[in-house]
């Protein structure tokens, strides 16, 4: 067996072609690879894992013959074999499938395969296993970990990408992060197509796989979505390579009847357009298979991990000084590798790390991810949108802290795209950032239930105009944290079928719902936001809902002046939307609207007893008529103060139709 050296390495051997070699088709060679980072070695012979390991020893063997040396002992060759690590070739990438049990094994394979591959080309799997996010975490290292799929498209991909063989067609759906193939129903059957050799030699390399397992202790080929009605037995009690034509084809036969018989009608045939097929495959493929597999439950999984965010690159601290990631400063000639670093290259994220490390000094780590979609349901606004999501660790403390970063919608660019000068930018800039903490400040006060701590902060920014040379800017943002919970609008109909959930969520969204509706909380066509995105539910340790927090409260004080009554159509909404997958609608709907009443009628209240001291909040901004904070807070005083809270939980009603 011949070894090679990889273009461009730094001596590395590679058993096998390189890991990027192609077949005349265009298709890569193989799509399993495997490290030995003491060994400075990849293996990229076609196979699995195992295999691949045993080619390895096998060729180290080979080598102590060729210089007079003993064959390795058992205890050498079971050595050999733990210090390799499991690698995925995908196109432009290899990804490492880390034992989480042995990090720093993983991290030496990370520094081999950089001496082939720009760092950006290698990526971690094991974005749900604890040990592995902290690991990678703790080196400012998120944005290396491959995401799980963010959308429906994404879902798709995954399974078009995950097929594979082993020596022959390929029949399978692999699982990167389990190391697992998975034979369907119909890719069993369709076997019965081929001539009798090929059919034979596939049966035997199913029932030979189907006993192995991988080093992580996961089958190397296992049934899709099939119960207990077939086993492994069923395939290697026959020795395939001793029937003749007509015992192969029944014995074929035999084991796709007892396959189809030991899974569900609707997972028989495959196809994206099998929707629930889809949804169980994608289970399979990134670790759920026994979960409930819907659309829904699976981009809900690990909420936080599956939010739409592009992790950047980040930095840690060592002996007191921050150390960038290298990716930050590195430049490529080849101009495909220059537009992926640049993207990753995002000059606001540095900044927000230093903003970081000077308000804390004694940080561990931290990663900053930009988020590149909305989870809302709502159209986009105008003004600028950039939200970012930065995870950082202070030393003494035994916990991360995760904060969400949103850019001011009106900066200084902004207004200097606007045409105003330097200065009167900067000076709009600093009003609209008051406006927007006036504005918390009065849902607050109104009993809007917002994220205790919000704090503006400041990056400087280069501004280059249309003529002329360009200069330092400063951009404000805001910074909070992040609130862990699940979307009220994500919410599965799963969920909704315990009784005592349902009630104690329509009695939070009613809670809710009140102090939105007395804000005036729209967009700028005057439609009522509420229950679209921005209201977060909390559970509590039994994974029942314990609160709603409002994540963002943008729209507040936009409609100020037409009676509460107008808007009763959208807070209907709530119980009319889940109408159909609720246990018991009617139950649903009184708890909410009870909670509603309630909820609005303490508000009032609340002013009316102190009512001084919510008058005189704003005193002392100009008020002028009719756009200005200080008059939309005299108005919606007003208006509430004039409300009859029975009427409007009344009108509700009856717009829910119960």
């Amino acid at each position: 067996m011949s070894t090679s050296n990889p273009p461009g390495d730094a001596g590395i051997s590679l058993l096998g072609d390189h890991p990027f070699a192609r077949n005349p088709d265009g298709r890569l060679k193989t799509r399993i690879a495997t490290a030995f980072p003491a060994r400075r070695t990849v293996v990229t012979i076609p196979g699995i894992h195992v295999t691949q390991r045993q080619a390895f020893v096998d060729h180290l063997d080979e080598l102590r013959r060729h210089r007079g040396e003993p064959p390795l002992t058992e205890e050498e060759r079971e050595r050999e074999w733990l210090q390799a690590v499991d690698l995925i070739v995908v196109e432009g990438a290899i990804q490492i499938r880390p034992d989480p049990r042995a990090m720093p094994l993983a991290f030496q394979a990370d520094d081999l395969l950089q001496r082939m591959l720009a760092k950006h080309r290698i990526r971690f799997l094991g974005v749900l296993d604890d040990r592995v996010r902290d690991a990678v975490k703790r080196r400012g290292e998120l944005w290396r970990i491959t995401p799980l799929p963010k959308t429906p498209d994404e879902m798709q991909a995954m399974v078009e990408g995950s097929r594979i063989g082993i020596g022959g067609r390929e029949i399978y759906y692999y699982s990167e992060i389990l190391g697992t193939r998975y034979l369907t129903v119909e890719e069993l059957e369709r076997l019965g197509s081929l001539d009798d050799e090929a059919l034979r030699a596939h049966l035997v390399e199913i029932a030979r796989h189907l006993g192995r397992r991988n080093a992580a202790g996961n089958p190397e080929v296992a049934f899709f979505a099939a119960s207990t009605g077939i086993s492994r037995s069923d395939f290697t009690r026959v020795d395939f390579s001793l029937l003749d034509a007509a015992e192969l084809r029944r014995a074929h036969a035999e084991l796709v009847q007892k396959f189809r018989a030991a899974v569900r009608p609707a997972l028989l045939r495959d196809g994206l357009d099998n929707v629930e097929w889809k949804n169980a495959m994608v289970a399979a493929l990134i670790g759920r298979e026994n979960e409930l597999a819907t659309e829904q439950t699976l981009l809900g999984l690990a909420a936080e991990f599956f939010m739409q965010i592009e992790w950047l690159p980040g930095g840690r601290m060592e002996e007191g000084e921050i150390v960038l990631d290298p990716v930050l400063e590195d430049t490529a000639e080849d101009p495909d590798e220059q537009s992926v670093t640049e993207r990753l290259r995002d000059d606001k994220s540095r900044k927000f790390i230093f903003n970081l490390v000077r308000e804390y000094g004694d940080l561990e780590f931290v990663n900053v991810g930009r988020v590149i979609g909305s989870l809302s349901r709502r159209a986009a606004m105008p003004g600028r949108r950039g939200v970012y999501i930065a995870a950082f660790k202070q030393r003494p403390s035994p916990l991360e802290t995760v904060t969400i970063i949103r850019l001011q919608k009106q900066g200084v660019r902004e207004y200097l795209e606007q045409g105003l000068p330097l200065l009167e930018a900067m000076m709009r800039a600093e009003e609209y950032t008051e406006y927007i903490l006036d504005r918390r400040l009065g849902c607050r006060q109104l009993g809007m239930n917002l994220p205790q701590r919000v704090t503006a902060k400041k990056i400087s920014e280069q501004y280059t105009p249309a003529r002329g040379n360009g200069y330092p800017i400063w951009t404000p943002y805001f910074e909070r944290e992040y609130i862990r919970g699940i979307a009220t609008d994500k919410l599965a109909p799963s969920r909704f079928e315990s009784a005592d959930f349902t009630l104690r969520c329509a009695r939070l969204l009613g809670q809710a719902a009140a102090p939105n509706i007395v804000v005036g909380r729209c967009d700028r066509l005057g439609n009522p936001l509420f229950d679209d995105g921005d209201e977060v539910l909390i559970m509590d340790a039994e994974g029942m809902p314990q609160d709603i927090v409002v994540s963002d409260h943008t729209g507040t004080f936009n409609e100020y002046s037409c009676p509460l009554s107008e808007h009763v159509v959208t807070y209907a909404l709530p119980v009319t939307r889940r109408r159909g997958f609720l246990p018991d609608p009617r139950a649903f709907a009184h708890a909410y609207l009870t909670a509603f009443e309630a909820r609005l009628r303490r508000i009032q209240d609340d002013y009316r007893l102190r009512r001084r001291a919510f008058d005189s909040l704003f005193l002392h901004l100009p008020a002028q008529e009719p756009g200005s904070f200080a008059w939309r807070w005299k108005r919606v005083l007003a208006r509430l103060d004039e409300t009859r809270p029975a009427d409007v939980a009344e009108l509700i009603r009856g717009n829910i139709g119960l």
